[in-house]
């Protein structure tokens, strides 16, 4: 999905007003009436040239065969909220390009008023097949918290809370700058995605110090639940002696939404498809086999709490990202096809119930997105690949957002 912020530069303080306005009768209604928008927002009769202004650049949207006159927010106006706010904390100074789209995000590069490059993460539960979990409707529908807006939230807050906690114990794991809505800022790592590697000097090395941080994870009461090679970054790092050079490689982990606790029911299930996923990539890209068997749940469960090691599963729960939050979002990942096995090639869109024009604007979308190819380039350690490299150095094409004619009323 595109993320134009061109259109910011011509909201008005009571556009932004409109829009927020929208975003606060979200809360209770898929569909915010036109008199409750004008009401919260305080404009009154005035609000009707915002809803125009907004409609028109897809952030708000009519439902088509509404039983009263109302809009939603979609994922545009949502964006455009949490980069106003990154703007104001000066988190965010321009948008750059696109550099990656999962399953149920879509990432780019962002830089600071220093021209520091991040990386803006959007979280977009919702949009992956969605039109193949109308059958289960009824279970969102009856539910105040189960929309894709509160869903995606949810997602960036506990990414955002484990990624914090994982840093401050020594995990490799990008640095969280920010987090705001459905979208974290973090730091941009100069690394190779491991499915783009095609070889590497030493592949039992380097296996090892996966399953080393498997069990790590565990020692500290987690379980990673997507630990495979889309997830998993490796940083090349080369020192040069009187003899040779040395090239070491450091996996950097990334992606939580689907973190577990050790105590977790499924635990077992998700720790040894995080072990297996990596023995099949490993035989398969490397063709390297383990001669050791496992390692087993068994083994990890008497590894947590080892050498003093703090129990992240129950402090991330003190911090403020519930079970309740997590029993919701994993119950809500699961009805829309999210559970780490996921296509992300598979259709998108938050909805189809809308308008045309709606729809045309949606479909504009979805063309202007990077096309999946059947099958990511790979390279060598130590060889940069025309793929590889862009998304190593990522050089944006800015839209700076200092720029934009935005006031600070809202």
């Amino acid at each position: 999905m595109r993320l134009d912020t061109k259109a910011m530069r011509y909201l008005t303080a009571e556009d932004w007003r409109t829009l927020t306005a929208v975003e606060t009768g979200s809360r209770n209604h898929e569909v915010v009436p036109t008199p409750l928008i004008g009401q919260i927002s305080g404009l009154r009769g005035g609000v009707h040239k915002s809803i125009s202004a907004l409609a028109k650049v897809g952030l708000i949207a009519r439902l088509k065969n509404a039983k009263y006159d109302g809009y939603r927010l979609t994922y545009g106006g949502l964006d455009y909220l949490a980069l106003n706010t990154y703007r104001k904390r000066k988190d965010v100074y321009s948008v750059g390009n696109q550099i990656g789209v999962g399953k149920e995000s879509d990432i780019f590069v962002v830089a600071d008023e220093k021209g520091v490059q991040r990386v803006l993460k959007i979280h977009r539960l919702g949009r992956i097949s969605f039109r193949t979990v109308k059958a289960n409707r009824d279970y969102l529908r009856n539910r105040s918290s189960g929309s894709w807006m509160y869903m995606s939230r949810l997602a960036a807050l506990k990414e955002f809370t484990f990624m914090t906690a994982l840093r401050e114990n020594g995990f490799p794991v990008p640095e969280p700058l920010a987090q705001s809505r459905h979208t974290i800022v973090m730091s941009l790592i100069d690394a190779f995605p491991m499915r783009q590697i095609s070889s590497v000097p030493d592949p039992a090395s380097l296996y090892a110090e996966l399953i080393s941080m498997i069990l790590r994870l565990a020692q500290y009461g987690l379980i990673h639940g997507d630990f495979n090679e889309f997830n998993i970054l490796i940083k090349e790092e080369s020192s040069k002696t009187q003899e040779n050079e040395k090239i070491t490689l450091t996996p950097i982990l990334i992606d939580f939404p689907q973190m577990v606790s050790i105590d977790h029911a499924n635990a077992e299930y998700y720790f040894d498809r995080d072990v297996n996923c990596i023995k099949r990539f490993f035989e398969r890209r490397f063709h390297f086999t383990s001669d050791e068997n496992g390692p087993h749940f068994k083994d990890a469960r008497k590894l947590v709490g080892k050498d003093g090691s703090k129990r992240l599963d129950v402090s991330v729960e003190a911090s403020g990202f519930s079970k309740k939050m997590a029993k919701e979002l994993e119950a809500y990942m699961k009805e829309v096809g999210v559970d780490g096995d996921g296509d992300p090639n598979a259709s998108r869109g938050d909805e189809d119930s809308e308008d045309e024009g709606d729809s045309e604007e949606e479909d504009a979308e979805e063309d202007g997105a990077p096309e999946n190819s059947e099958g990511p380039s790979t390279k060598t350690v130590g060889e940069t690949t025309k793929d590889s490299a862009a998304v190593a150095s990522a050089a944006p094409t800015e839209i700076l957002l200092s720029t934009l004619q935005i006031r600070d009323e809202t």
